[in-house]
């Protein structure tokens, strides 16, 4: 089961989160859009408050496969779709091998262009069996300090806890690590070769100071899609729905008014 939900009226824009967050990334870019659109958030299987189950296909390839039967699902022939992190490999694919059309597409700071994943990542997936067992106040130490990574400053205290809160548990801490175990880049290399063909314009934003895919990773990505947009906002980290909100929410509301006219 996928926990999902909507807001507002108007045409249709989906918001697809990354890792390791969950919709409630989005509470308040959603609400300003909402004004104006019909807003489509969701958690990823796996994340928030969808199921998390052992043996669960958590892969970018099913994370893209699932975002195109949502669309079905919601009926949304040719929504906009807006995408952070590894919800922009998981868009990309949708449209992109699963021929999901889109009106528009802004891609915020995401998963997109090889190499990507960190060491930690990498240690993951080698061991990621004995990250499982960790006892739990061990694991939630490493879950704290990996979090705190995405951001060039610190995190407040609440949001921080916010943001680990559906990885805590047995069934949380299990989740965590097989969604980083599964992570892999050939399902980003195997639509690399494909982003001149993304027909839906496009919106590049990028956090200036990210710290997990650095500001040449967007500009490079902003170059391969046809006529893509980048926007940079400065001194933004990883989490640019956390730190500049407002600004976010006013280049997504201007550029999404302008695609569907």
């Amino acid at each position: 089961e996928i926990a999902w939900g909507r807001l507002g009226q108007g045409p249709p824009v989906v918001l697809v989160h990354g890792t390791p967050w969950s919709s409630w990334t989005w509470r308040r870019v959603a609400r300003r859009l909402a004004e104006r659109f019909t807003v489509f958030v969701f958690d990823l299987l796996g994340f928030g408050a969808s199921d998390k189950q052992v043996g669960q296909d958590v892969s970018l390839a099913a994370h893209g496969e699932r975002l195109a039967a949502l669309l079905e699902f919601w009926s949304l022939e040719s929504p906009a779709v807006v995408a952070h992190d590894i919800g922009g490999a998981a868009t990309l694919r949708a449209h992109l091998l699963h021929r999901r059309p889109l009106t528009a597409m802004a891609l915020i700071d995401v998963v997109a262009l090889a190499p990507w994943g960190s060491p930690f990542f990498r240690l993951v997936r080698e061991h990621d069996s004995v990250f499982e067992q960790l006892p739990q106040p061990i694991h939630e130490g490493v879950l704290r300090a990996y979090v705190r990574t995405a951001q060039p400053r610190p995190l407040d205290g609440d949001l921080e806890t916010a943001l680990v809160s559906p990885w805590l548990g047995a069934a949380g801490q299990s989740a965590f690590y097989r969604q980083i175990a599964q992570a892999d880049q050939r399902d980003t290399d195997e639509i690399e070769p494909l982003l001149g063909r993304v027909t839906a314009p496009t919106l590049v934003v990028w956090g200036e100071d990210d710290p997990w895919i650095q500001l040449e990773r967007g500009r490079a990505l902003a170059r391969r899609i046809p006529a893509a947009r980048l926007e940079v906002l400065p001194a933004a980290g990883h989490l640019v729905q956390e730190d500049q909100p407002d600004e976010l929410t006013r280049l997504l509301v201007e550029f999404l008014g302008s695609g569907f006219r």
